[in-house]
């Protein structure tokens, strides 16, 4: 293909990179209220009626918010075969747990109302508040785990050999990324049941999110300072070629320094952690004072500012190696070849605004709240 010679290898690969966390973002901004409401359900609904409010603000639109977690492992499987390999294998377990999790979302949607029961109906509940803070609390672990680097090697016929387990993954530098992921998804949630309802449900999701946009900014700057003071950085000595093959072992790396050091040599990537604190102290404001479509929009900025500060932190890396820093995964050195990034690309430029498009109109369709009324009128609803 002549084409795919029109976009040199090295930015296709930046490209990719910066796509990949477009994805991995827009799943948060989307499936994130999805995860982060039902983490919020049994505190937020005192009574079946209340809680079945809180699960028709969601229940239309979360099938399609999980089209980015497809999107994203299906880039990452494409993309970057090394990382998928790698991660996927290394972190199976973790992996399993959230897909566990995610089923129950879907079957506590359409099993909860098909007996009159409090118990039944309330064993769902307590099922769907597992598949919303399980996956947002093991997001943020695997992040933890990531920036402290990976116990994974590759040998001389870059065969995978991973050398952790699934407890290792639970270190406390990865628990507090994890409590940063789950508290700011939980005030995702409670940003968008300020939006979606009114009440009762609206009140008290207003006040934990007023409460967990505060433990957000607060873990999240303490987790700088652990990982600038106690998480050694990793630096390519003898990096790869730009351009050429996908092969992590051309290079040279080591584990020295601090990740940090990244805002001396591009200080403008200071912007992503200002956004993410900054928006977290909005979105606080805004709940306590009852805003409505800001608070959701500073909550928004909030993840965006918090997980873009990870990828730009981490530049060039990708994901580091704890046993073999020369194995670790870079931009330059873990994509696939040039040709089907391009072609990828083309996909992606194709496909990605028709999403964007359906996925306004099916908000657009559905603005406006969630009221006790709307549900008692429709007593036949599935929630």
């Amino acid at each position: 293909m002549i084409l795919n010679l029109l976009i040199d290898f090295d930015v296709l690969r930046v490209i990719w990179w910066v796509l990949l966390g477009v994805l991995l973002t827009g799943f948060a901004l989307t499936d994130g209220f999805d995860m982060g409401v039902g983490a919020l359900l049994p505190f937020v609904g005192r009574n079946d009626l209340e809680r079945r409010v809180t699960i028709n603000t969601i229940g239309p639109v979360w099938e399609g918010n999980q089209v980015w977690f497809i999107l994203g492992g299906g880039a990452i499987f494409a993309a970057w075969p090394p990382l998928y390999a790698a991660s996927f294998s290394g972190f199976y377990l973790a992996m399993f747990a959230i897909l566990a999790s995610f089923i129950l979302r879907p079957v506590g949607f359409k099993y909860r109302s098909k007996r009159d029961s409090a118990l039944w109906r309330n064993c769902w509940d307590w099922a769907l508040f597992v598949g919303g803070a399980v996956p947002a609390l093991i997001f943020g672990v695997a992040m933890g785990n990531v920036l402290q680097g990976v116990p994974f090697r590759f040998d001389e016929d870059l065969r995978i050999f991973y050398d952790g387990t699934f407890f290792g993954l639970l270190n406390p530098f990865a628990l507090l990324a994890g409590v940063v992921s789950l508290m700011m998804l939980v005030t995702h949630g409670a940003a968008w049941l300020n939006l979606k309802t009114e009440g009762a449900v609206r009140d008290r999701a207003r006040k934990i999110g007023s409460v967990t946009s505060l433990i957000t900014v607060v873990a999240y700057i303490l987790a700088g300072v652990w990982l600038a003071k106690g998480i050694v950085g990793y630096q390519v000595t003898l990096p790869a070629v730009a351009d050429g093959p996908s092969n992590p072992l051309y290079k040279e790396a080591i584990q020295a320094g601090s990740w940090l050091s990244a805002y001396a040599i591009r200080p403008w990537i200071a912007v992503a952690p200002i956004v993410g604190i900054l928006g977290g102290l909005l979105t606080f404001l805004g709940l306590r004072a009852g805003r409505e479509v800001s608070t959701l929009l500073f909550s928004k900025l909030s993840i965006i500012g918090v997980v873009s500060s990870v990828g730009l932190t981490m530049f060039p890396f990708i994901l580091p190696s704890t046993i073999d820093p020369r194995s670790s995964l870079t931009v330059w050195d873990s994509s696939s070849s040039q040709q089907t990034l391009f072609v990828m690309l083309v996909a992606a430029v194709i496909f990605v605004p028709i999403i964007l498009a359906y996925t306004s109109w099916v908000y657009k369709v559905l603005w406006g709240k969630v009221t006790e009324a709307d549900v008692k009128a429709n007593s036949e609803s599935v929630y």
